[in-house]
């Protein structure tokens, strides 16, 4: 398979554990409510798991590899700052689209790291592309069931807004496949500046939600995606 159709099949594996995460939060019904509340806290510490471990394991280590420490801190620093002033503006606009623009400001950099990075030969897209949608599944599984309970959409329409979502991943792939690969220190700073962006959505948005009074099953969850995560880069190295 040529890299162009890697990138296009990749992303777009990645994109549509979005909507597949959608149409499981439609179809799911667990009773009694405290273990589908404990469900729902233990999908969302997977999300989170499944994040940090993509941010250890693969976007952290290869975008080091072309900064000097205090300018790596600094791109760091800038994506977690970058998506502290994005979350301050959605919180202030509490409109649905908040959800979407939200799980598209984590998927796009994921996916122009992706494309560029495949390009280079630097890391595994395939286990890159399965963080991703490790990832992905929960998010998509928490958004549908948060827009449905705080907007109007049928569900149908929000499935369809997620995958049209999913089709974003390979149009940001692509145009980091062909305007990137020669810059590979551009790409470093995309995995940085995604890197800072994502642990500050761990902590803000996923890591809050997690934690249950005497319930001390959710939080495993955490530990069982970056588990997965890290027998995933094990396989392959």
């Amino acid at each position: 398979m040529t890299p162009l159709y890697s990138v296009i099949f990749l992303t777009l594996f990645a994109g549509l554990a979005m909507p597949l995460g959608a149409l499981i939060a439609h179809f799911e019904r667990i009773r009694p409510e405290w273990l589908e509340t404990e469900l729902m806290h233990g999908v969302t510490a997977f999300g989170g798991g499944a994040l940090l471990s993509a941010i250890a394991l693969v976007l952290v280590p290869e975008g080091v590899q072309h900064f000097v420490p205090w300018s790596a801190a600094l791109l760091f620093l800038l994506g977690g700052t970058t998506f502290m002033c994005l979350d301050i503006q959605l919180s202030k606009s509490q409109t649905s689209m908040s959800q979407l623009v939200a799980m598209l400001a984590d998927f796009i950099p994921e996916s122009l790291a992706l494309g560029a990075a495949f390009a280079l030969g630097t890391i595994n897209g395939v286990l890159l592309a399965t963080l991703i949608a490790m990832q992905n599944l929960p998010e998509g599984f928490n958004a549908f069931r948060e827009l449905k309970a705080s907007s109007h959409y049928r569900p149908s329409t929000i499935i369809l807004c997620f995958v049209l979502l999913a089709l974003c991943g390979p149009i940001a792939g692509v145009v980091a496949l062909v305007w990137l690969a020669e810059w590979p220190a551009v790409v470093s700073g995309i995995m940085l500046f995604a890197s800072g962006g994502i642990l500050y959505a761990v902590f803000q948005d996923i890591a809050p939600q997690v934690t249950l009074e005497k319930r001390w099953a959710p939080p495993m969850g955490a530990v069982m995606g970056f588990a997965l995560g890290l027998v995933g880069y094990m396989l392959v190295q």
